[in-house]
């Protein structure tokens, strides 16, 4: 399977977003979807309010009823992520879910340095999904752009140069 994976939007009840962000982490631990449920997030900011006369740093979320999710979309995630306590449902249709665009990504600050590209050529890695699973090879080249990395492997005996998504790769 090469999907990447996206954001997509949960609605929550009010005030259970902190919760709702440790269950997920927690079921993702115990069910060992790492590799598909990627990133949970309460986004927040610090805000300075005056009360008594007094200057005081407060963190208030920034999307209240609301959490962020990095995962890769199969039915298996959508079900965790979709009965998970305190979730009302994912933003979007009630048939299928809609992935936040890179314009709304970006602009909510959601794409870090880290984010894009935590790999570099010549990294030995090992595939955690797809056809070639299992299988140990070096990057050869990475393309930004259409988010997917080459890695060079043995396959039948030949070295081949096969098109990976990131989120089926860690580094050996």
């Amino acid at each position: 399977m090469a999907n990447n994976a996206k954001w997509y939007v949960v609605h929550t009840y009010s005030g259970y977003e902190n919760k709702v962000k440790t269950n997920i982490e927690k079921i993702v631990e115990n069910r060992h979807l790492e590799d598909y449920i990627l990133e949970v997030l309460v986004p927040t900011e610090d805000v300075v309010e005056e009360k008594n006369g007094k200057e005081k740093t407060v963190t208030r979320k920034i999307f209240p009823g609301y959490v962020l999710i990095k995962m890769v979309m199969t039915d298996d995630t959508w079900y965790v992520v979709r009965n998970t306590t305190g979730i009302t449902g994912f933003v979007g249709t009630t048939t299928k879910p809609i992935p936040l665009t890179e314009a709304e990504v970006a602009s909510m600050g959601l794409i870090s340095e880290e984010s894009k590209s935590e790999f570099n050529i010549g990294d030995t890695v090992k595939i955690s999904g797809g056809a070639f699973e299992g299988q140990v090879g070096n990057i050869v080249e990475i393309d930004e752009e259409h988010k997917t990395v080459k890695v060079s492997l043995n396959v039948f005996g030949q070295v081949t140069a096969v098109e990976v998504d990131p989120v089926f790769i860690k580094l050996v």
